[in-house]
């Protein structure tokens, strides 16, 4: 490792960290190209969902959170640097660039660095306890410091447009062209599998958590907690000012820092994605929940999870090798056998 850059290997881990991030039906849907002093991130548009995300949406959102990941882990290796986003507008793969150099890291970063392999989807029933204000003040504030605004949906008019949308979205999507085969394509996955929705990660049929309707998975096997309980679990919506690709990448990153957040003050989440993919409940979002003053792009579920919960399991991952690049004369050399 020299003094201004870091070496292969601490790029490599944070990569490996990167890919930790959460993506629409655990797609993983990017590569990264490695240069002498550079590390780029590009959409993999060969695994966008076109019946579930028709705009690439969650696509770019998914990048941004997986941006997101790779700041904090290099920055908690003490590597640091501007992040230059959509560095080519004539290349929709081009997504952000980052040029690190020396950092000290914080006590924030090493404990975002921290919840990288802790955090789960969690889409359970959430306990009765409810999320504090505190905490929520503070997911909010950093929300806002990534570019993003995060508006806790507590108001039970509002709240009710809310579950509205979210269960016309699944009703809608249901009869959409291609949208069940897609779903089934990418989730109920068993253990031996490197991307997808695992079926122990979902529960089977419909279910709704008190008044919030979640997306339905056919073939999932993941129990909920025996202990009976009213569901807490706090609706907020993260939106940004426009819409354009930047603006979903920076949502991607500030729904990153939220959930990484989440984690390390011990607090289940999970995104809501559904009701933001249709045109139609998306616009009544942005009318009816925000009033008409951003746009939303993502909805995140955030509560306890009951203490009887089993721990959930890990999501598989693409092994490093398969979504890392390497600018020419930068591939690492092989050692001699």
């Amino acid at each position: 490792m020299s003094a201004t850059r870091p070496d292969h290997l601490a790029v490599r881990g944070a990569i490996a960290l990167a890919t930790r991030a959460p993506s629409v039906h655990n797609t993983q849907p990017w590569r990264w190209l490695v240069g002498d002093a550079s590390v780029h991130l590009m959409a993999d548009w060969s695994r966008h969902l076109p019946a579930t995300d028709p705009d690439g949406r969650d696509l770019l959102i998914s990048c941004g959170a997986a941006l997101h990941h790779l700041t904090v882990a290099l920055a908690s290796y003490g590597w640091a640097g501007a992040v230059q986003r959509l560095p080519n507008p004539a290349d929709r793969a081009y997504l952000a660039a980052l040029e690190p150099g020396p950092y000290l890291p914080s006590e924030q970063d090493i404990a975002l660095a921290a919840a990288i392999p802790k955090r789960r989807t969690d889409r359970r029933r959430f306990s009765s306890w409810p999320v504090p204000t505190g905490h929520l003040n503070l997911l909010l504030r950093r929300a806002s410091r990534a570019g993003a605004l995060l508006v806790p949906v507590t108001e039970p008019p509002i709240r009710r447009h809310l579950v509205r949308a979210l269960a016309e979205a699944a009703g809608r999507q249901a009869n959409s062209p291609g949208y069940d085969a897609e779903l089934a394509h990418w989730t109920g996955r068993r253990t031996r599998t490197q991307d997808g929705v695992l079926a122990a990660s979902t529960p089977a049929g419909p279910r709704w958590h008190g008044d919030t309707p979640m997306r339905q998975f056919t073939s999932g096997t993941l129990n909920e907690s025996t202990v009976e309980d009213d569901d807490a679990g706090a609706l907020l919506v993260l939106a940004t000012p426009d819409d354009d690709p930047r603006s979903r990448l920076r949502a991607g990153e500030a729904a990153s820092i939220v959930l990484l957040t989440a984690t390390d003050l011990m607090l289940a989440s999970c995104p809501l994605s559904q009701a933001l993919e249709v045109a139609g409940t998306r616009a009544a979002i942005q009318e009816h929940v925000l009033d008409g003053a951003a746009v939303p792009q993502l909805i995140l579920r955030i509560g306890w999870a009951p203490t009887a919960a089993e721990p959930l399991p890990e999501s598989p991952r693409r092994p490093v090798h398969h979504v890392i690049g390497y600018l020419p004369g930068m591939a690492p050399r092989r050692r001699q056998q």
